[in-house]
């Protein structure tokens, strides 16, 4: 080999095993202490937050959450305060509320248990739980018909994000009447300076009328303005790889429910209990473009020894 050539070659080879650990790493952070704070969404919480969102809050924070999600609660979105109120509550206990869920569409319990399709008895008592809680829920606004609200009230807050939670999607014509929706909530929401982002369950994947619904809104709203939740157990129970998601799609998810399965049942159970394997989804983190997970756990059975043993489960995961 040339002289010349020779230590051309070597140089870049020596160069390269440098900066491979940071070039090729898979993961936008480095080592375990540079992952985002752990969040949770306070859906898990739901009942405690309604009866005492700050005792409840308070105790969060004593495991160790550090970034919060909300959802609509029988007190409304905010569980009794104004947007202002519940950022400043939270900011004194050395938290950031970071995102909200909202409704897409006026609730309606038919289209909800269309959507639901239970599959087992289980299924089925979960789901009336659900219902019974929704039942309880005053009408609050959504996407659909007060989408600049939603998002002046985000931007009051301070949250970086407005998540809609959920939208019929059990049509042709509910699909494209979703797409519409998100892409003005997504206007909205750049107006004040918060991303807009929808959160998926197991529906998505199903096809209708010749498509599929997660497949027909992300190719048909602008990627700027209209981001995704990938809510990872409910796409593994859709029969869906979350890291093959992140690679159709490189950087159309800032937010993640980190949420397990549990092996029998296929419902949700405790972060590192379960079938899902986090650690490989983790590794693929800058793919997708995350910048914030929520740990969840739909109607826990005893909400904060769950989180906690979520907290501490996901904690070994990644370190």
């Amino acid at each position: 080999m040339e002289r010349r050539h020779f230590l051309k070659t070597s140089g870049t080879i020596a160069l390269s095993s440098f900066l491979a650990p940071q070039l090729f790493n898979k993961s936008p952070f480095f080592n375990s202490t540079d992952w985002p704070a752990f969040g949770i969404q306070l859906y898990t919480l739901s009942d405690l937050m309604t009866k005492d969102p700050k005792d409840t809050l308070q105790k969060v924070a004593a495991i160790g959450y550090k970034e919060l999600e909300g959802a609509a609660s029988e007190k409304g979105y905010y569980y009794g305060f104004k947007p202002k109120e519940l950022a400043a509550m939270v900011k004194d206990m050395d938290m950031h509320w970071r995102s909200q869920h909202v409704l897409g569409a006026p609730f309606d319990i038919a289209q909800i248990q269309k959507m639901a399709k239970p599959k087992t008895a289980e299924d089925s008592a979960r789901l009336q739980r659900i219902m019974d809680r929704m039942k309880n829920m005053a009408p609050m606004p959504t996407l659909k018909n007060d989408s600049e609200r939603l998002a002046n009230e985000a931007a009051e807050g301070g949250l970086s994000y407005l998540v809609c939670a959920s939208i019929p999607v059990g049509t042709f014509d509910e699909i494209k009447t979703a797409v519409d929706v998100f892409s003005k909530a997504g206007e909205a929401c750049k107006n004040v300076g918060v991303q807009f982002a929808y959160h998926n369950h197991t529906t998505e994947f199903d096809e209708v009328e010749g498509h599929r619904p997660f497949d027909y809104i992300l190719s048909n709203t602008d990627k700027g303005l209209v981001k995704m939740e990938l809510d990872l157990a409910w796409a593994t129970k859709a029969n869906q790889d979350p890291v093959g998601l992140f690679k159709l799609h490189p950087g159309r998810f800032p937010l993640w429910h980190v949420k397990d399965l549990d092996k029998n049942t296929k419902n949700p159970a405790e972060v590192g209990s379960g079938i899902i394997d986090f650690k490989r989804i983790f590794d693929n983190a800058s793919e997708s473009g995350m910048k914030y997970f929520f740990v969840e756990q739909d109607q826990a059975p005893q909400p904060l020894e769950n989180v906690t043993h979520s907290y501490n489960n996901l904690k070994k995961i990644l370190a």
